[in-house]
């Protein structure tokens, strides 16, 4: 059973559903590294020197600060940035609803399940404001604190439960101008665009979750129990690009279709 990550309430109108908060992922990093000198095999650690005299700092000494154009450096101490830091609410205050295709997906950062965190009090609320939104084709919009930061939310309805998701504000987004190079007036024509769509077609399939994995951390777990047994690693396989033979563009299109169709038939 996962962790509770937060512990409160979610309020829509009048109504106040007590709830908490679980993570959807559980970590499969199952090695941690740390760092070793190559010669000895003795363990490095990281301590705090000040750059001006070599000399090791506790923590408890150690001030956050800004250094401003002119040089000058503004330290903060850590009582004045409690002091800043957003009260700790137990509340997620939905604010509006609107259609979950309205919100961008680059704006998605974490996502939790939500659970009624009492089941008499709770669970008819609960239950009703997810069957709601299932029929209104609505999310709620709200913000709450978690872990002494301010987070703007999206809650959303599944088959099953709620699930919560924390947002980016948008002043944290950068705007797509920054890209540099993107395409402008790019002539395509009826051809290639037309053996593009094929090829898309031909690629498309059911949403398969479980058919994706991590194929390297698969790869390092392999290194370190080969190398624990005293065996040598046998050299990664180098993936390039191989080029498609022609500068045609239309081409290479209409050839991946067919290699496409025929990797598909079998």
């Amino acid at each position: 059973m996962p962790s509770t990550i937060w512990n409160g309430a979610l309020t829509f109108g009048l109504v106040s559903v007590p709830v908490k908060l679980y993570s959807t992922t559980r970590s499969n990093e199952t090695l941690r590294f740390h760092e070793y000198d190559r010669g000895t095999g003795g363990r490095i650690r990281h301590r705090r020197i000040v750059e001006d005299t070599g000399e090791e700092v506790p923590y408890d000494a150690i001030v956050k600060g800004v250094e401003l154009d002119d040089g000058r450096v503004v330290t903060v101490e850590r009582a004045e940035l409690d002091a800043l830091a957003p009260e700790r609410s137990r509340v997620i205050e939905v604010e509006d609803f609107v259609p979950l295709g309205d919100i961008d997906p680059l704006v998605f950062d974490r996502g939790y399940f939500v659970g009624p965190a009492d089941v008499k009090a709770g669970a008819k609320p609960y239950e009703v404001l997810r069957r709601a939104m299932l029929d209104a084709g609505r999310v709620g919009v709200g913000r709450f604190v978690l872990r002494n930061k301010a987070h703007l939310a999206v809650v959303r309805p599944t088959e099953d439960a709620l699930v919560l998701h924390t947002l980016y504000f948008a002043d944290e987004l950068r705007p797509v101008t920054d890209v540099p190079d993107l395409p402008d007036d790019v002539e395509v024509s009826e051809r290639e665009l037309a053996a593009a769509v094929m090829l898309v077609e031909s690629l498309t399939g059911e949403w398969e979750h479980d058919r994706y994995s991590d194929s390297y951390r698969e790869a390092v777990r392999e290194l370190v129990e080969a190398k624990a047994a005293g065996q040598e690693p046998s050299e990664p396989t180098a993936i390039e690009a191989k080029p498609s033979g022609t500068v045609d563009l239309a081409d290479a299109l209409e050839a991946s279709v067919k290699a496409a169709r025929e990797r598909r038939a079998g």
